[in-house]
Formats: structure tokens, sequence, C-alpha cells
């Protein structure tokens, strides 16, 4: 008997330390985003002092003071109110209100407007989905993806758009020409470009921009800040906003 119990010990301690480590380790990292997917976290910002907040179904997690004060806490739920919600916890209450809401440093405009109170200290900010641009005049961008393929990461790419005309480089060689919006669909005039050769990635992507662009494309701007552009056969470009 003592020994069958001592083997049901033996066989039995693994299982116990498994559990306990597997209550110790650390979540799973959330998988990357892509280009228009829905946040996997509610996410809200300010500045002066800079601070950040994320909720998550289980948690919320705020980052003050440009990093020096850092609470986390269970997620109590959300109280809804009037236009809104909160979230109150022994440390932190968070007031979601809609409505659009600048972000004090650029023309980046949100949905919700956020106020933080951190321990007493109340901070106010932006928060939720990121909405269009009035105009795209004024507007610089990145390439993210040209036709479904990612951007090679060593050939700098950029959009600008100014009050008629367009300029950049998808990857090789420089561009610019005329365009006009009308109902969301972006109609670019002749596209001029220097003619130097780049090998790779660099004038595939290149081409693949110019052929989009010799018809009309039309304009989505994804609550992630994103700008797609697609053509009239269903391909596209992702482009990120530089700020």
């Amino acid at each position: 008997m003592t020994m069958k119990k001592g083997r049901s010990m033996i066989r039995f301690l693994p299982l116990v330390v498994l559990v306990a480590l597997a209550a110790c380790a650390p979540a799973a990292e959330t998988p990357p985003q892509g280009p228009g997917a829905q946040p996997a976290a509610y996410m809200a910002l300010g500045t002066e002092p800079g601070w950040t907040l994320e909720i998550t179904p289980s948690r919320l997690n705020y980052d003050g003071d440009y990093g020096e004060t850092k609470i986390m806490a269970p997620n109590p739920g959300a109280r809804a109110v009037t236009n809104g919600e909160h979230y109150v916890t022994d440390r932190l209450k968070v007031e979601v209100m809609r409505g659009e809401c600048s972000d004090g440093m650029s023309d980046r405009r949100y949905a919700d407007t956020v106020t933080v109170t951190a321990d007493g200290k109340t901070v106010k900010g932006c928060g939720g989905g990121i909405l269009p641009p009035t105009e795209l005049a004024g507007t610089n961008w990145t390439f993210v993806s040209i036709g479904g393929a990612p951007v090679a990461a060593d050939r700098p790419t950029a959009l600008t758009f100014e009050a008629e005309r367009l300029s950049g480089s998808a990857g090789c060689n420089r561009f610019s020409g005329g365009y006009s919006v009308a109902d969301r669909t972006l109609t670019a005039g002749s596209l001029m470009a220097t003619r130097m050769a780049c090998p790779g990635a660099g004038m595939t992507q290149e081409s693949a921009f110019f052929a989009l662009m010799r018809g009309p494309v039309s304009l989505a701007f994804p609550t992630d800040g994103t700008l797609i552009l697609t053509g009239i056969d269903g391909q596209t470009a992702v482009l990120k906003r530089v700020i």
C-alpha cells in the first residue's frame, strides 16, 4: 500500500506543477492586426502629459505621465451612460463619450472623447476608431501593400496629396500628377515619373501601383487609420498615414 501510494504521488506531482506553471505564465500576445482589421482592444491616448489606455475584455491597462505611472486592473465591465460608457475600479475611472476628438498634436481625429482619472489625477484625450481626414489635400502616406503583396522593407515609399496634385514613390521612381476626388472615388491624371531601373521588388510593386492608378480607384478609410485604394479590377493598395 505504501509503495502504491508513493507511486501515485509521483505521478500526480507533475500535474500540480504544470497547473501552477500555467497559472503563472503570461497571457499569449495578441496577434498582429492586418490593415483594415478590427482592433483587438479599445485604445485611447492623450498628451501633456502623454498617456495611453488599453481596454481588453479582461483588463484595463493605463500608462500615464510619459510612462512613469502604470496601472493594471481587472475590467469591471462597462456601465452604460448617455452617449457612452464608464469603467470604475479602485484606482481608475474611465469615461468614454461618443463625439469627434482631436489628439491635440496633429489633424488626426478619433470617434470618442476619453477622460481618465488615475489615482485622483484626471487627464483627457481621444479614443476609438480613427476618423477619415476631412480631405486628402495636405495628407501624407506610406505604402503597406500593393496588389496584395507587402512592400519591400528596403524600398522607401510615399504618397503625398496637395491641393490638386499627388506625388511620391512606390518603391522605385518618383512620380507626380494631377488628381480629383468625388464621392469617395479618386481619379488620377497621367503620372509622370523618372526613368530609373530598380531591381527586384521595387520595380514590381511600382508597376502594380501604376496599373492600379490607370483607372478610377475607390477610397476606403478603415477605423485603424489606413487608406485603401481599390481599382476597378479589385486590386488594392493599402497605405498608412504619416503624422
